[in-house]
């Protein structure tokens, strides 16, 4: 089969020139502009990967107005495109301004073909590298989302994912048990939209959020005149979460007295609102969630232990994201596509230093201290690609100097890496098994062994 010659544009008006550079590339497939108008065609028509720009062309020979022009439309036009443009001696300003631009980079004239031809070369290569990098963050887009939203590759995860689904259309009460920043309202909302009562009213409320003298209002509503302030009859949380599913997030925080009225509505499916007399029917899904160590709340005294029961008749576990191998460049390449695309669309991905540090960053914020640590690289970055400084991350080191058990050494060695190559191929076993030089039954052997894999 034969495989296509990858393209060059070379944008010169020198006939001459033109004919050397042309023939200098034979391993390319070389398309030749002398004018702006010419070039532009030619970048819609063949789409080249990398174009070689004089910035002298007519009717500006002498100047530098009509290659910038050509620059800028390249640039807004196909961002990726890799440019490298001609500049006469002295004109270092001239280079400068067209990196600013969007340039990959810039030769000198007279051409030294040889010259020229290793930064073309380096140019294809990184315009491959990242078109591979946005076809894999596309395909993982959409193979590594479970729930209607998830994103994960990670064995811990997806068990976690697949118990919601099998919940979901149970009439029982949910608990989501994991540290703060590990996506529990997300697994909530994931239930809902899974579950029979999707045409209902999600509802969520943040029990620590909200004073205690106000919780039981905003909870179970309250009548006109009920308090200083009371003006208007207004229904609470559960009661606008009717036929839907109401997520009560912190549920450790709430009141031992609210605790109780709770308790009671989880038996009798009926509220009263905060002074009201009037019994009303209410059919609620409750998924409840929390950081907090609820059976050590209830040997306090802290926490009603039948309420726990009523809330926890299904209780689901969801691992840190320093438990889930492969989950936070999943994440991170996630996150900085939505925010490039928001905040600064000339990023295009992460530098090998920032997936090698997110790889080994042990992330004690969960999923929100990624999430806004990548946000804030975005915003931050001056380059196309974030790195480990943008992230502010520092590589951690896992191997401890002073320990000099050989055993150990190795098994962190080992542990090290394979989650190194999970992240790198986004948790897909098949290019782990390739990235690491073992075959598949090894891995999944190693994976066993390390507990990277459930």
């Amino acid at each position: 089969m034969t495989v296509a010659k990858p393209k060059l544009l070379i944008v010169e008006d020198d006939q001459g020139l033109q004919a050397q550079l042309k023939w200098a590339y034979e391993d390319f497939e070389v398309v030749i502009a002398g004018d702006r108008a010419s070039a532009i065609a030619a970048l819609r028509a063949d789409e080249p990967a990398v174009v070689t720009l004089d910035l002298g062309l007519p009717p500006d020979p002498d100047g530098t107005t009509e290659g910038f022009a050509v620059l800028s439309e390249i640039m807004a036009l196909k961002p990726d495109t890799k440019v490298i443009v001609a500049t006469g001696h002295g004109a270092r300003e001239s280079a400068l301004k067209a990196i600013e631009c969007g340039a990959y980079d810039f030769y000198q004239k007279p051409v030294d073909i040889e010259q020229l031809g290793l930064i073309v070369r380096r140019a294809l290569n990184l315009h491959r590298i990242e078109a591979e990098n946005r076809a894999l963050a596309e395909r993982a887009g959409d193979e590594n989302t479970v729930l209607g939203g998830l994103i994960t590759a990670a064995p811990e995860m997806v068990r976690v994912a697949r118990t919601i689904e099998r919940v979901a259309n149970a009439n029982v009460s949910v608990m989501l048990l994991g540290a703060s920043g590990t996506g529990k309202e997300l697994l909530a909302k994931g239930l809902h939209q899974v579950s029979d009562r999707k045409s209902g009213a999600f509802v969520a409320i943040n029990c620590a959020a909200i004073p205690e003298n106000l919780l039981e209002s905003e909870l179970f509503g309250h009548e006109k005149g009920a308090f200083t302030g009371a003006v208007k009859t207004t229904e609470g949380k559960i009661e606008l979460a009717n036929g839907g599913t109401l997520f009560l997030d912190e549920v450790g925080d709430i009141p031992l007295p609210l605790q109780v009225k709770l308790l009671r509505f989880l038996q009798e499916r009926q509220i009263e609102r905060v002074g009201g007399r009037k019994a009303i029917d209410v059919d609620t899904r409750i998924v409840c969630a929390t950081h907090q160590d609820l059976e050590a709340m209830i040997a306090d005294g802290r926490f009603r232990e039948d309420l726990f029961y009523r809330l926890a008749e299904v209780v689901v576990k969801i691992p840190a994201l320093a438990e889930r191998p492969g989950d936070a460049a999943l994440l991170a390449k996630a996150f900085l596509k939505r925010f490039a695309r928001e905040m600064n669309p000339q990023i295009s991905g992460f530098s090998s230093d920032a997936l090698a540090a997110i790889d080994a960053w042990g992330w004690p914020g969960n999923v929100r201290e990624l999430e806004n640590r990548v946000k804030r690289a975005v915003i931050m970055a001056d380059g196309k690609l974030v790195t480990a400084g943008d992230l502010d991350l520092q590589q951690c080191a896992e191997d401890d100097p002073d320990v000099l058990n050989l055993k150990g050494a190795r098994e962190r060695a080992d542990r090290k890496v394979i989650r190194h190559a999970l992240a790198r191929s986004e948790g897909n076993i098949s290019n782990t098994a390739r990235l690491l030089g073992i075959s598949r039954p090894t891995l999944y052997d190693l994976l066993k062994q390390y507990g990277l894999q459930g």
